[in-house]
């Protein structure tokens, strides 16, 4: 019965992006929700071994900007030498930090990450060099993109004068001390499409990799301003939540379908905060009593998994085991019980740059926590994988952390699951 309910919807969704996307096209690969991984049997081979890398605020590569096109190269390079050496398979590259390119776009600057200055040529296609490179060691690259942040600060006068939020002020929403594009303005979100479709295009991706930030995490005493697009769109909708959460549908669809209609190969895939919603406020909820996906970003990640719109979901599950707001060894089942019967396969996103911070908890200073997580989601069947956060963590290896995990769980090579 809830089998063949989650498949008319399905079928629903598609149907109806037809009317919104140029040629149609289905949803993410991997369409048959009859193909789902209850058992060990059905599971399928392969493990996903991943490590994020984040170029945002220059905090994984490159490791400052202004560095020679020889230099970004050279540490990129290495990144992806460390990354086999410690035998994973897939590396995802932030390539669209804040609303701009690690690759020549004619829709968004030159990132500030490369050069020092926003809209600088760097002297080569970062982007297009890591899928080459990346591939020729047997790893997957999957581009990472942010989709709405525009900046980490909240001056339009430093971003290059050809930038769409400066030619379009109408799209941006300021909030916390920082820009946004406006998650509400239809156009908005046919552009966001448009400049990560190019990389698409260009590239032979394994896959596009969306991170947590949707609308922005609350900040106390701030409201985000998007009354005139809630006025101008949101008729329809019982609350500003539901409204939001359908804009946040909207893009995570009609991104999927216009994927399956450039390159079918690449899968697309979502990195969202590690709670759906608390128990205390659904009963379909996680138990624990965190900050929550649905209520506070907008992004009702639990659907995108039932309904297998996406390829792949690496809830961020960067808490401990016995955590009491957010517990580990509570999340990891919960999740797996989410994507049971889906398409979607399940990863988890691992918190190694907690491990060895004195910042951290007492679980954190155990070099083996990692480790445990791993063993503990072992007993899901539905958990595929794991991924790090992040390239510079897998690299210094903090109080040995990931060489436990790689000497407890990662003794063999392994292929991704696809």
């Amino acid at each position: 019965m809830h089998r063949k309910s989650r498949l008319s919807r399905r079928a629903f969704a598609v149907t109806a992006l037809s009317a919104l996307v140029a040629g149609g096209g289905a949803v993410a690969a991997g369409a048959a929700m009859a193909g789902g991984s209850d058992s060990p049997r059905r599971r399928g081979p392969g493990e996903l071994r991943g490590m994020w890398v984040a170029s945002v605020a220059n905090r994984d590569w490159p490791s400052k900007a202004g560095l020679s096109a020889a230099q970004q190269r050279a540490e990129l390079i290495k990144l992806l030498d460390q990354a086999v050496e410690r035998r994973l398979n897939a590396v995802m590259l932030q390539v669209r930090p804040t609303a701009d390119a690690l690759w020549p776009s004619p829709y968004e600057p030159w990132s500030q990450v490369l050069t020092g200055t926003q809209g600088e040529a760097p002297g080569w296609d970062p982007l297009g060099t890591a899928v080459e490179e990346a591939h020729a060691r047997g790893l997957e690259l999957h581009a990472w993109f942010n989709p709405y942040r525009i900046a980490n600060h909240a001056d339009p006068t430093k971003l290059v004068a050809s930038h769409p939020a400066r030619v379009h002020p109408e799209w941006v929403v300021t909030y916390g001390g920082k820009m946004y594009y406006n998650p509400g303005l239809p156009e908005v979100r046919a552009f966001v499409e448009k400049a990560i479709l190019d990389a698409v295009r260009k590239y032979p991706l394994d896959a596009v990799h969306f991170d947590d930030y949707f609308y922005p995490y609350p900040v106390a005493g701030q409201t985000f301003d998007d009354d005139a697009a809630f006025d101008a769109y949101g008729g329809g909708f019982g609350t500003r939540g539901d409204w939001r959460r359908d804009n946040i549908d909207k893009l995570v669809l009609e991104t999927a379908a216009k994927i399956q209609q450039i390159r079918p190969a690449t899968q697309f895939g979502i990195s969202p905060f590690g709670v759906w919603r608390n128990s205390s406020t659904d009963p379909l909820g996680s138990d624990t009593k965190a900050m929550q996906a649905y209520d506070d970003v907008f992004a009702d990640t639990r659907k995108w998994v039932r309904e297998g719109w996406i390829d792949y979901i690496v809830p961020q599950i960067y808490w401990n085991i016995g955590f009491s707001v957010a517990d580990y060894a509570k999340l990891v089942p919960w999740w797996a019980q989410q994507a049971r019967g889906s398409s979607t396969k399940l990863y988890i996103g691992e918190a190694l740059y907690k491990a060895g911070d004195p910042a951290q908890a007492a679980a954190w200073q155990d070099p083996a926590e990692l480790s445990r997580h791993l063993a503990l989601a072992s007993d899901q069947v539905q958990v595929r994988g794991h991924v790090f956060f992040a390239a510079r963590e897998v690299a210094a290896d903090p109080i040995g952390a990931m060489t436990r995990v790689v000497a407890d769980h990662y003794q063999e090579p392994a292929q991704p699951p696809r």
